[in-house]
């Protein structure tokens, strides 16, 4: 089964009318070369070139001879792998009146991000993609989005046991093969134990002092650790808004898992009932519902805001110079709370939604409503249009 993804094709599509070069970047099996196919499927002159294959790092052994003669749309899969190709493209990319363009396609690590930002300065575009969304799956699946997590093969997989046994070896090898692929020499066992502490603490404020001593490591290694799996698309680090209030507000990061299937196979929640009984149903709803929120905006202006008197908001965004908030509620039928009150008036909020997993949208206030999860990309359009 394909599914298209018109959205990240827009994306991809936007960032060549500016640059000759983009650069589209995200975890392994997001669904990357896939996309790329699409696209040179309309292509009517493209060459493709996969770095993981031996025949195609032979061809550039000689970069400069292989491109400098291609026209169209050449695709580059998994370029991180050949670092040097950055400064040969360099090269081809300032070519006076050249129509080439270039499509470099690689998992999210440091090579690739230094190479692209630094050596093609100027010249190339980033896209970053991730799994599926709720704009490119079926009305009304959303939870089995929300369960299996948006990677094309554990979403589409034939069952729940497929599926988790997909994001089992995904984990396994992501930590003793591709980790080791970035130059980074970290047991993998203590990764993945760091990982899955993560996981139990999904959702809330970051403390590295805890994660050093649960660990037995530094404060550093615990932060390094961080890093690590936020490079590689895996946590996200949702930053804290501060500005001058006569309070005092939590000044730390909030972490989450981005993927929340990976998120349920760190946890060994294999199903939706599994998933239905445990602790941090909750908390692995709100982060779902705010990885779809920004994945859907693509936006960088994105945090959270909390004080220690306890007022709290799980989402701020400013979009068109305005200020929106979202709360995330895995409830039937929520409603207004003092600290939703509270944010409003402090933050000067245009408006503040409350997602939750029923299927009716309502108002609670003039500036409060709820709304359904699987109504976010509808809301999201009418806020950037």
């Amino acid at each position: 089964m394909l599914i298209e993804r018109p959205e990240a094709i827009n994306r991809i599509e936007s960032a060549f009318r500016v640059h000759p070069a983009v650069a589209l970047v995200g975890p392994r099996q997001c669904g990357k070369t896939t996309l790329a196919h699409m696209i040179t499927d309309t292509e009517p002159d493209f060459s493709f070139f996969d770095m993981e294959k031996a025949v195609d790092r032979r061809k550039m052994e000689s970069p400069e001879q292989t491109l400098s003669a291609l026209t169209g749309l050449v695709v580059i899969d998994e370029i991180q792998r050949q670092p040097q190709l950055f400064e040969t493209l360099r090269v081809l990319l300032d070519r006076p009146a050249s129509s080439t363009r270039f499509l470099l396609l690689g998992s999210a690590s440091p090579t690739l991000i230094k190479g692209a930002s630094e050596t093609l300065a100027g010249r190339v575009g980033l896209v970053d993609l991730a799994g599926f969304d709720l704009n490119e799956i079926l009305d009304n699946h959303w939870q089995t989005l929300w369960q299996r997590g948006g990677f094309p093969r554990s979403y589409l997989a034939p069952d729940d046991a497929s599926s988790a046994l997909w994001r089992e070896n995904f984990i396994r090898t992501f930590l003793e093969r591709d980790i080791p692929q970035l130059g980074i020499t970290i047991p993998s066992e203590s990764l993945r134990r760091f990982w899955t502490m993560i996981a139990h603490y999904h959702g809330q404020v970051w403390n590295a002092a805890e994660f050093a001593r649960a660990l037995g490591t530094s404060e550093g290694t615990a932060r390094n650790y961080l890093d690590i799996l936020q490079g590689a698309y895996m946590i996200r680090v949702l930053t804290p808004w501060h500005e001058n209030l006569k309070k005092r507000q939590v000044k730390s990061p909030k972490i989450y898992i981005r993927d929340s299937g990976l998120l349920h196979a760190l946890l060994e929640l294999s199903s939706l009932d599994a998933l239905s009984g445990h602790p941090k149903i909750g908390a692995s709803f709100e982060g779902f519902a705010i990885e779809q929120l920004l994945s859907s905006l693509d936006t960088r202006s994105a945090s959270f805001w909390a004080t220690h008197g306890g007022a709290e908001l799980d989402l701020l965004i400013t979009v068109a110079g305005k200020r929106y908030g979202f709360e995330c509620k895995y409830s039937d039928a929520p409603g207004t709370t003092r600290a939703m009150r509270v944010a409003i008036n402090d933050l000067q909020l245009s408006h503040l939604w409350v997602v939750y997993p029923g299927s009716d949208a309502y108002g609670l206030d003039d500036n409060i409503s709820v709304l359904p999860v699987n109504d976010m990309p509808r809301l999201i359009n009418q806020l950037v249009a």
